[in-house]
């Protein structure tokens, strides 16, 4: 119920007011049954903002930072999630890709649509990073299409350590959904999963026309962050 006062009363109209998104391929998401919508992920507003324009409901695999942040800013934080429809995904240790993996099939076995971002983090700059091959292997399993889905504009709007957004130009392209039926039962094939997951990433980048790296979002930061914590450790002494 929550999710619905949230979407048709509350946060729904306040966003279409302030961004007044743009929306193109809308009719690409189907309109009953199971589907994956994978999206570029460059804001914290994108969680808010696909739904806010989808007919249908969606839940999203959420980071389980946002369930377990302390103090009363926490609590509030973690109630709204959960209120949303929103699944925490621990994402540390080596069975956390299995986690995201379960829940991600428990959402579509009733025939509900899974929002899912294949980088699976927050782009820090604006590009577009290499997907991990979760989304292939729930698309196999749960033998349903992957409607591709491009947000724009909303790093700008509210880039990664912006509480609060800025009124920018949002546009959100939907486009066909794509079909991988032809690689049923090769779920544990890795070369089938990385092929799958690339086909899906350049489709979102045709949407977005990011620019893009074939790395993994989280190894560039964590290589960023080391790099400045050196810099910070060991600073440059001027020259005389």
């Amino acid at each position: 119920m929550f999710y619905y006062v949230l979407k048709y009363v509350i946060l729904g109209p306040l966003l279409r007011l302030v961004f007044r998104p743009r929306i193109e391929g809308l009719e690409h998401v189907p309109a009953t049954g199971a589907a994956i919508v994978a999206g570029n992920h460059l804001s914290f507003a994108d969680h808010f903002l696909m739904p806010a324009v989808l007919k249908r409901r969606i839940t999203f695999l959420a980071k389980a930072e946002y369930f377990t942040g302390p103090g009363v800013k926490g609590r509030l934080t973690a109630a709204f999630f959960r209120s949303a429809g929103q699944i925490p995904v621990d994402r540390s240790g080596k069975e956390a890709g299995q986690a995201a993996i379960r829940e991600g099939l428990g959402v579509l076995s009733k025939d509900e649509l899974l929002g899912i971002y294949p980088e699976g983090t927050r782009s820090h700059d604006g590009r577009l990073y290499k997907g991990k091959v979760g989304v292939a292997v729930m698309a196999l399993r749960a033998e349903v299409p992957v409607v591709p889905c491009a947000m724009i504009g909303t790093f700008e709007a509210q880039p990664p350590g912006r509480k609060i957004p800025k009124v920018h130009p949002v546009a959100i392209r939907f486009g066909k959904p794509l079909d991988f039926s032809r690689y049923a039962g090769m779920e544990n094939e890795k070369a089938i999963l990385r092929a799958i997951t690339d086909e899906i990433m350049y489709a979102i980048l045709t949407l977005s026309d990011q620019e893009y790296v074939d790395r993994y979002a989280a190894d560039v930061k964590a290589e960023e962050a080391a790099a400045k914590a050196k810099a910070r450790k060991f600073p440059r002494m001027p020259l005389r």
